[in-house]
């Protein structure tokens, strides 16, 4: 899992019949600290985020693992909302 923070909102008006009813949302990866990590990514919403929020997010075949059985066709899937967290100093 990574954390990222929700900096936008992603709009289909055609996409695959498996993502029917998915929000689909843009992500950036953070580092430990909150600064930004590599490009911005589309990641399918499986918790309800808003755009602001820090999530936690998979990639690959587990980012399906919220619609089982279906396996739409994602790669990225926020699976959860940080309320708060801690970074110890080195």
């Amino acid at each position: 899992m990574q954390i990222a923070r929700v900096i936008g909102t992603v709009v289909a008006t055609r996409k695959a019949d498996a993502l029917a009813n998915t929000t689909l949302l843009l992500v950036q990866p953070l580092t430990p600290h909150g600064q930004p990590a590599g490009r911005a990514i589309v990641a399918v919403d499986t918790v309800g985020a808003g755009v602001g929020e820090e999530v936690f997010f998979v990639r690959g075949k587990e980012a399906s693992f919220p619609f089982h059985p279906a396996e739409p066709p994602v790669d990225a899937g926020i699976v959860g909302i940080v309320d708060q967290r801690t970074v110890e100093a080195p």
